[in-house]
C-alpha cells in the first residue's frame, strides 16, 4: 500500500485506538481433548528429549512437563520401532490419568507416520525432508515441478486416510534449514520459499478433503521466522486456507539469549495477532521451556497466568526506595491473576504511564504516596508506611484479593 492510501484508510478511521492488528481467525482444529485455533486460548507445548524407546524414561518427562503446564508434547518416532512404542508411552500415561495430546515427531519415514498417526493425537512432518524426492538439479521445468508435487499427493494419501480414520491431526513444519531442492531451486533459500512449501502442501491436503491441519515456519534467524510467517498468513488466508499457525524459533540456544530470542520472535508474530500455539525451544530441561512461554503468552497480553507489574526505571524525582517497594508489593501481590499494579516514582509521568493498570503507587513526596484506583486518585500524600497495606485494603473492598 502506498503512503496515500494508506493516509486515506487512516484518515477513515473514527477512532485511533482502534488501530491494532486483530487476532487472525482460524478454522479449529481438534488434537486429542484439546481444540487449537478458533476460539481457544494460545497453546502451549513442548517436546521431550528422550529415548523414545526408554517408555517410562519418556512418560515421567512428559508428566513434569504438563505439571509444568505444558497443554500438548510432542515426541520423535525416527523409525517405525519408535513409533510403535508410542503406543506404550500413551497406555502408562493415561494409567496415571494424564491425557496430555501426543505429537509424533517424524522426519524421514512415511512409514512411522503412518503407524504413529494410529496412536498419538497429532503428527509432525517436514514438507522438505520427509516427503519430496531430493533431485540433484538446479533447475526444474514447470512439468518437472508439477510431477514432484503429485509424486507428494501420491505419499501423503496413506497416512491421510490413516488420520482421517483415527481422528488425527497433522501439522507440516517447515524449517529453513531443510527445504526442499525443487523450491530452493525455483524460489532461493528464503522466507518466501518457505511460506510457498507450506502453500503447496496445504492445498495438497485441502484437496483430499482434510482439514485437521497446523502449519508452521521455523528458523533460528528471528528475521526469518517472522518474515516467513507473514508470508505464509497471506498466501493461506488469500486462498481461504484459515488452518491454525504455531509458533518458534528453532535452535534458540540456551538461557538468556534463547528466552531473548525466543521472546523477540514469537512476541513479534503475537503482537501481529498470529499464532494459535507456540514452543519456545532452549538448549535446557525441557520443563524449563513451559515457564518462558507464559511470560511471552502474558506480555504480549494472549493469556494471562499471573499479575502485572508496570514500574518506571526511576530518575532523580523519584522520592522513594522505589525497587525495594516494587519488590514488596510483588511479594505481597503477585498472585493476583489478571490484576495490573503500577508503582511509579513520582507524579509528573507516573499516572500517565500507568493508564492502563487497575491501581496504583506513585510518590507524591518524601515518604508520601499518591495511591489510584484505575486513573481515579484514592488516596492523596499516603504515610509511605502505610501505603502498601492501603494498597491491598483497596484491592479487598473491590474483591479482587485472594489468598495465596
Amino acid at each position: 500500500m502506498d503512503k496515500e492510501k494508506f493516509d486515506q484508510n487512516i484518515l477513515q478511521k473514527e477512532d485511533f485506538a482502534s488501530f491494532l492488528y486483530e487476532k487472525r481467525k482460524s478454522w479449529e482444529v481438534k488434537v486429542g481433548n484439546i481444540g487449537i485455533g478458533g476460539v481457544n486460548p494460545i497453546r502451549i507445548q513442548s517436546m521431550t528429549n528422550t529415548d523414545t524407546m526408554k517408555t517410562m524414561d519418556t512418560v515421567n518427562q512428559t508428566l513434569r512437563l504438563v505439571e509444568a503446564g505444558c497443554e500438548l508434547v510432542r515426541i520423535t518416532a525416527q523409525d517405525v520401532r519408535a513409533a510403535q512404542n508410542l503406543y506404550e508411552i500413551r497406555n502408562e500415561l493415561e494409567k496415571r490419568n494424564c491425557f496430555v495430546p501426543l505429537i509424533a515427531d517424524i522426519h524421514f519415514n512415511p512409514k512411522a507416520a503412518e503407524v504413529a498417526a494410529e496412536i498419538v493425537h497429532k503428527v509432525r512432518i517436514n514438507p522438505g525432508n520427509y516427503f519430496e524426492r531430493n533431485k540433484n538439479s538446479l533447475s526444474f521445468s514447470e512439468k518437472e515441478y508439477n510431477e514432484e508435487l503429485d509424486k507428494i499427493k501420491e505419499r501423503l494419501s496413506p497416512l491421510i486416510e490413516i488420520c482421517k480414520k483415527h481422528n488425527t491431526a497433522i501439522r507440516v513444519g517447515t524449517n529453513h534449514g531443510s527445504l526442499s531442492q525443487r523450491v530452493v531451486a525455483r524460489y532461493g533459500n528464503t522466507p518466501f520459499a518457505m511460506a510457498v512449501s507450506a502453500l503447496e502442501f496445504a492445498r495438497i491436503i485441502h484437496s483430499m478433503d482434510f482439514d485437521s491441519l497446523v502449519l508452521s515456519q521455523k528458523a533460528s534467524n528471528v528475521k526469518v521466522m517472522v518474515s516467513a510467517v507473514r508470508l505464509m498468513k497471506e498466501m493461506l488466508d488469500n486462498e481461504g486456507l484459515l488452518y491454525p499457525i504455531h509458533l518458534g524459533v528453532t535452535e534458540a540456544g540456551s538461557g538468556e539469549d534463547g528466552k531473548i530470542k525466543s521472546a523477540v520472535g514469537i512476541g513479534t508474530v503475537l503482537s501481529l495477532g498470529i499464532g494459535d500455539t507456540i514452543r519456545v525451544s532452549l538448549t535446557d530441561k525441557p520443563e524449563a521451556e513451559i515457564p518462558v512461554a507464559k511470560d511471552i503468552l502474558q506480555a504480549s497480553g494472549d493469556r494471562i497466568y499471573k499479575a502485572e507489574f508496570i514500574s518506571c526505571p526511576t530518575c532523580g524525582r523519584t522520592s522513594y526506595d522505589l525497587e525495594s517497594v516494587l519488590s514488596k508489593v510483588k511479594e505481597r501481590c503477585e498472585h493476583l491473576v489478571g490484576v495490573r499494579i503500577g508503582v511509579m516514582g513520582c507524579i509528573v509521568n507516573g499516572p500517565g504511564e500507568m493508564a492502563d493498570a487497575d491501581y496504583g503507587y506513585v510518590g507524591s513526596g518524601k515518604n508520601t504516596v499518591n495511591l489510584y484506583r484505575g486513573k481515579e486518585l484514592a488516596f492523596q500524600n499516603t504515610n509511605e508506611e502505610e501505603a502498601i497495606e492501603k494498597l491491598i485494603d483497596m484491592i479487598k473492598s473491590d474483591g479482587r484479593w485472594i489468598e495465596k
